[in-house]
């Protein structure tokens, strides 16, 4: 009977200990996980790799919701830029591709916040974007939790010069959109938009009668960033610009007077006139516009006009006829209404 109780308690003994030898091994083991986790999932680096990740799969909301991401007014005033700005480009359809992520340096910066430097593919391009992260202690009582310590987001400064409207990434937006409703009209304007960073934005204006080439704009800094479109008349404006001038011209010949009224050209003659003149236009002004203060210029451009008309000479009374070219000059300015007809002012 004693030997069968000590093989028992003998049992019981080797049973304990391996259970204490799987409980350590699990605890080594999930040690090991939390500390694997912290090392990659949950470290400074991890963290922002989440906020990449969601641009890269245009998640927005995700990557809002991350902390520290919302850039608020008091961060807004404190770098100088104006509060409560639109988050029209905040948006999936907006994002550029951005691929290919990939760390390239996590370093501490003493007190609990980390800077972190991650390279990628911006529409193909490669570019890369320095973070600054903060620890703020842990969730579950181990894993680490970060917030951004400055918003990732960026500032678009917009000015649209002579226009009113662009284009970004393929999303039309006027930057009179936000203005108070009594904001008199000027002829450029300006408005700032909340961006992601990073990404890479398009911008542009085409319009039926203006045009802006298109600027490919990479944002790999949380800061305020200006573009300026350069609205110019296009093919189209220059062309119904010419077409009413030419008009007008050609209304002027239609006076059989030498000196047209309300015209740029004339001839003055000495002599006895015979017949009524007959006018034509010879050679056109060329139409070439500039931007103004308030409109589109055209500066004092040549042109010929061509007269027709016999004459005496009131010195022998011999008959001729004056048939000569006429130079003259003509400029104007151009205003596009809002109705997107053209007001056109002779000068």
């Amino acid at each position: 009977m004693s030997n069968g109780g000590g093989r028992r308690r003998s049992s019981r003994r080797r049973a304990i200990l391996a259970m204490v030898v799987i409980a350590a091994l699990l605890c080594a083991a999930l040690l090991a996980a939390i500390g694997s986790l912290n090392r990659d999932l949950y470290s400074a680096s991890g963290f922002v790799r989440q906020y990449l990740d969601a641009i890269a799969r245009r998640d927005t909301t995700s990557a809002l919701q991350l902390p520290g991401v919302e850039l608020t007014n008091q961060a807004l005033e404190a770098a100088k830029l104006p509060r409560d700005l639109p988050t029209t480009l905040l948006r999936p359809d907006v994002l550029s591709e951005l691929t290919d992520i990939h760390l390239i340096r996590e370093t501490e910066d003493g007190a609990g916040t980390n800077t972190v430097i991650y390279g990628f593919r911006l529409d193909g391009k490669p570019e890369s974007m320095t973070f600054n992260v903060a620890h703020t202690g842990t969730f579950a009582g181990v894993f680490n939790s970060w917030r951004f310590a400055s918003s990732p987001l960026a500032v678009l400064q917009i000015t649209v010069l002579h226009e009113a409207s662009f284009t970004v990434n393929g999303l039309t937006l006027d930057t009179r959109a936000h203005a108070a409703a009594d904001t008199p009209a000027t002829f450029s304007n300006q408005a700032s938009y909340l961006a992601f960073a990073p990404t890479s934005y398009s911008i542009a204006h085409t319009s039926t009668l203006l045009s802006a080439p298109v600027q490919r704009v990479p944002v790999t800094k949380s800061t305020a960033v200006a573009v300026s479109v350069d609205a110019e008349p296009n093919e189209a404006f220059i062309s119904q610009v010419q077409t009413e001038l030419n008009g007008f011209l050609d209304d002027c010949t239609t006076q059989q007077v030498l000196q047209p009224s309300n015209c740029p050209f004339g001839i003055e003659i000495n002599d006895r006139i015979k017949n009524d003149p007959v006018w034509s236009i010879a050679d056109y002004p060329v139409v070439a516009l500039t931007a103004g203060a308030t409109t589109f210029e055209m500066a004092d451009t040549t042109g010929q006009a061509h007269i027709v008309v016999e004459v005496q000479s009131l010195f022998d009374g011999d008959v001729e006829t004056r048939d000569e070219d006429v130079p003259f000059a003509v400029a104007l300015s151009v205003t596009v209404k809002p109705d997107g007809s053209l007001a056109i002012q002779l000068h």
